[in-house]
This record gives C-alpha cells, sequence and structure tokens, in this order.
C-alpha cells in the first residue's frame, strides 16, 4: 500500500476512536447527569414528604380547636373539685379583693421569679390620679442561688431597705403606718392564705437548703426585722394573678390574664359557688381568683407529633406541662430545630453534611425562630444570616431558606391556634362565648395578656388574635385581648393594696 495511503488510514482510524471516544465520554456526562438529576428529584421528594408530614401532624383545623377548649372546661372543673388525678390544679390564690382604681396610698412590690429581681413602688391616687411609679431590678449574686435561705433572703431585704431610702416627693407614707409589700413569688407554692404559702420546690436554677416547706414570707419576714425594715407583706401571688390585677387595675372588663412567654400560665376570675374544693366562708365579693398552671394542660385531643413526644421524652419533666411544651417560647424554637435536623438528614437540606450545630439541643431560640420567620427581603437573605449564624451554615440555598421558613411559620401557628383554643376554653367556663340568647346587651370581657413571646413574636399574637376571633364568631365583637406590659409587678403592688391592713383614705 502506498505511504499516503497508509496514513490516509491510520488519520481515519484516530479520527474514528476520538469519535467514539468522544461519544463515550458523551455517554458517561449523560448518565453523571442523569444520575445527579435523579439524586436531586430524590432529594427534592424527600424533602416534599417530610414537609407534607409536618403539615399534617400540625394541623389544627376549627373542629380540633373547640374540641381541645372543651377538654381544658372538663379539666378545669375536674381541677376545681380537687380530682387527685386531674393536669390543672387549678389553685385557689386566696385573691378575691381585686383593684377597683379608687386605691390611695404607698405601696411597694418585690418580683422574685429568676437570676433577677424587680422591687418597686406605687403612689396611688385613685381614678383621678392614677399611679406613679419607680422600680429597680437587682441580679442576685450566683452564689446566693445555691447558698442558704438566710443569706438569699437577707441579700434581699438589704436591696428593698435601699430602694425604701431613695422614696422622693412622689411618694408619700401616713404617719403611723407600715410599709405594705406585695411579693411575687413565681416558683411552686402551696399557698394557705393571702399573705402565706410554703414553698413545695426551688426551680429555674435555685437550690437552697431549708426553704423548701418553710412560709416564703415568713423567711422574707424574718429578714426584714433583720434589716430593722418597717414593712409587711399583705400579699402573695403568683406573676399570672399578678397580671390579672394590673389588667383589672386598667380596665375592670378583665376577667383573665395569659402569660405568653418563655412559659404559659393562666389566671381567670371564677365564682366563689364553683369551686367545690372551697372550705372557707364565701368571700365577700363572691369571687375568687384561680391559679390554673395551664402549661400542665394534657389531652388526647393535642395534636402531638412526633416531634414532640421526643422533646418531651428528652426533656427534664416528662410527662409533664404538655400544653406548655407545644404554645410557649421556651420550646418553639426546639421544634423547629428537629424538624430542620429531620430535613437535614433525610433530604440534605444544607448539603451533603449535617451541620453539626443543628445536632445541639436548644440551639435554635424562638427569638432567633421569630426573627427567620418575619423575614420579608426577596431573597431571605436574614433568614439566610441566621442560619449561618446559629448552624454554621456559610452558603444556604434560596430553596432551604424558603422550607426553613415554612416550618417556621406551621410551628408558630400551632402554638398560637392552640394558645387562642385554651382562652377560648376560660371564656366557654365562663359562658363568655357566645351571644346572649335572651336579648340582653352583650357583655364587654377583656382578657389581658403579657409575656415576650405575645408581645415581640408579631405573627404569633396575630394567629392568636385571629384564631381566637374565629372561635368565638358573632361574640367576638364583645371580646378584647389587651397587650399588658409588665403587669405582675405594679398586680402584686395593687394586691397588696386592695388587701391592705388599714382602711385607706387619701
Amino acid at each position: 500500500m502506498a505511504k499516503g495511503a497508509v496514513v490516509a488510514v491510520g488519520t481515519a482510524v484516530v479520527v474514528c476512536a476520538a469519535a467514539a471516544a468522544a461519544v463515550g465520554v458523551a455517554v458517561v456526562v449523560s448518565r453523571r447527569r442523569k444520575r445527579r438529576l435523579d439524586a436531586e428529584a430524590g432529594r427534592r421528594k424527600k424533602a416534599s414528604d417530610v414537609i407534607e408530614e409536618v403539615e399534617q401532624a400540625f394541623a389544627t383545623p376549627t373542629p380540633l380547636l373547640r374540641g381541645i377548649a372543651d377538654a381544658m372546661v372538663e379539666e378545669m372543673e375536674r381541677g376545681l373539685r380537687a380530682d387527685p388525678h386531674a393536669p390543672l390544679k387549678m389553685l385557689i390564690s386566696y385573691v378575691d379583693n381585686l383593684p377597683t382604681g379608687d386605691e390611695h396610698g404607698l405601696f411597694y412590690a418585690l418580683d422574685l421569679g429568676g437570676t433577677n429581681f424587680r422591687v418597686l413602688r406605687v403612689q396611688l391616687g385613685g381614678k383621678e390620679k392614677r399611679v406613679v411609679q419607680q422600680y429597680e431590678e437587682v441580679a442576685i449574686p450566683p452564689h446566693l442561688m445555691v447558698g442558704t435561705s438566710a443569706e438569699l433572703f437577707d441579700f434581699i431585704a438589704a436591696e428593698l431597705e435601699r430602694f425604701v431610702g431613695t422614696e422622693g416627693d412622689d411618694f408619700h407614707l401616713p404617719e403611723g403606718r407600715h410599709r405594705e409589700l406585695g411579693f411575687t413569688f413565681s416558683f411552686p407554692v402551696h399557698q394557705t392564705s393571702i399573705s402565706s404559702g410554703t414553698l413545695i420546690k426551688w426551680t429555674k436554677g435555685f437550690c437552697i437548703n431549708g426553704t423548701v416547706g418553710e412560709d416564703v414570707v415568713a423567711e422574707l419576714s424574718m429578714a426584714m426585722e433583720r434589716q430593722e425594715l418597717d414593712m409587711k407583706v399583705t400579699a402573695l401571688v403568683n406573676d399570672t394573678v399578678g397580671t390579672l390585677a394590673g389588667g383589672i387595675y386598667a380596665d375592670n372588663d378583665v376577667i383573665a390574664a395569659v402569660i405568653l412567654g418563655t412559659g404559659t400560665n393562666a389566671a381567670y376570675v371564677e365564682h366563689a359557688t364553683a369551686i367545690p374544693k372551697w372550705n372557707g366562708p364565701l368571700p365577700k365579693s363572691g369571687n375568687m381568683v384561680i391559679n390554673m398552671e395551664w402549661g400542665n394542660f394534657k389531652s388526647d385531643k393535642l395534636p402531638r407529633s412526633d416531634y414532640d413526644i421526643a422533646l418531651d421524652f428528652e426533656s427534664l419533666n416528662p410527662g409533664e406541662q404538655i400544653y406548655e411544651k407545644m404554645i410557649s417560647g421556651m420550646y418553639l424554637g426546639e421544634v423547629v430545630r428537629r424538624i430542620l435536623l429531620r430535613l437535614a438528614h433525610d433530604a440534605s437540606l444544607f448539603g451533603d453534611v449535617v451541620p453539626p450545630k443543628l445536632e445541639q439541643l436548644f440551639v435554635l431560640r424562638t427569638p432567633d425562630m421569630s426573627a427567620m420567620h418575619h423575614d420579608t427581603s426577596h431573597d431571605l437573605k436574614h433568614l439566610g444570616a441566621k442560619l449561618k449564624d446559629i448552624l454554621g451554615v456559610a452558603d444556604t440555598s434560596l430553596e432551604a431558606r424558603y422550607i426553613t421558613l415554612h416550618v417556621c411559620d406551621k410551628v408558630a401557628e400551632r402554638g398560637a391556634r392552640l394558645a387562642a383554643a385554651g382562652i377560648y376554653g376560660i371564656l366557654k367556663k365562663l359562658g363568655r362565648d357566645r351571644v346572649p340568647s335572651d336579648g340582653s346587651p352583650k357583655q364587654r370581657t377583656v382578657v389581658a395578656i403579657d409575656g415576650g413571646l405575645y408581645e415581640h413574636y408579631k405573627k404569633f399574637r396575630a394567629r392568636v388574635e385571629a384564631t381566637l376571633a374565629d372561635l368565638l364568631g358573632e361574640a367576638s365583637s364583645s371580646v378584647v385581648v389587651k397587650m399588658a406590659n409588665d403587669g405582675s409587678g405594679i398586680g402584686a403592688a395593687l394586691l397588696a393594696a386592695s388587701h391592705s391592713q388599714y382602711t385607706v383614705e387619701e
């Protein structure tokens, strides 16, 4: 064969080989691309399945909420009968004289419920000159939280004495009278009168020897005597009862108070004749404030998901505070974290590697959840920045950010709607859930709500109010929900006034 012919054949073979190789590469690339597309489709399908499961598990249709409200009423009645198995303790507060707005005089309050306490004074001037107030917040040194009862209360009494020493010209104590104090004590107490109660247990990081089983008012009173502070405790109150008192002072139509913050609770004004476990003489007012301790409400009707059950099982108090774990600020962010963790494991939401921080319990706090939920930017850049700061994910996809937003929405919506069902249950118990059938005028009803979750999480608050209106229907026109900023502190001072040992005159 001629040399030129050989070269031509060789070239043809090379070209054919190259072409074959190109076809082979194209086939491989096509297969890889198909695998990637299939993998991506599979990942999205898994994410879709998890989201659909969450939407079903967290659904709160109106008929379900009505059933939960009915269950709340049943448990309220069991608690008022002193049924030992009732989850709602329905504690008698011994508060039967609520503020009217006519109170006069100088009164103090001490609010002890965590690592800080507040001291507050008010000068009440009746309806014409309502209130002048001053307060200070004091941090409790960590060693006193695990020391002795005397050390803690001596420190508090010394701060009270120092605060009393700063009374200005706006505050006047009539001659011959003791200063009177309302004591808000937000730890479990077995109350025995308006001004006495024995400590059941310390919580919130306190572990103090010698106080459990003792009267906390007596402990404080002895400390004030050691400081030679002339002051008498006239009211021992729970923070929710204090919020109710503060609410009624501002608006006489308030009938209930709800705390929606890190924790949750409710108190309301009950007819004394509707309290079978009340053994004493009926109060002159005919009413008694009940501290529900509603965070411990439980019912088969509550829509508990696998995430809720796992959270409860791994908590410090499994089987307790079931309702609180579904609606309060302590837990909403943690429920979101658990759902995101499932999405990260099952659907690689944040990439092929699960962010290590996402495995940490309570790493996602409810204020961060709220900030993400309220992101209105087109690309959810603020939400993405939060995920980077909290979870250490440097670059989240737009899809991952929108899925995170949707999860926040579902968890917040469920919590808000369940909280509204509880409020509706209280109104139903009091017969304030419907329009009078006899044609009589509608009775104005006000619910005072306090707590950082309700105050700062705007979408949560809006859903509470919209759901309550939906449940009430036509009766919603006569029901008002009011924000009660810092009601518990001033409420304690007001209860000291309404239960004063003196007949207060201007």
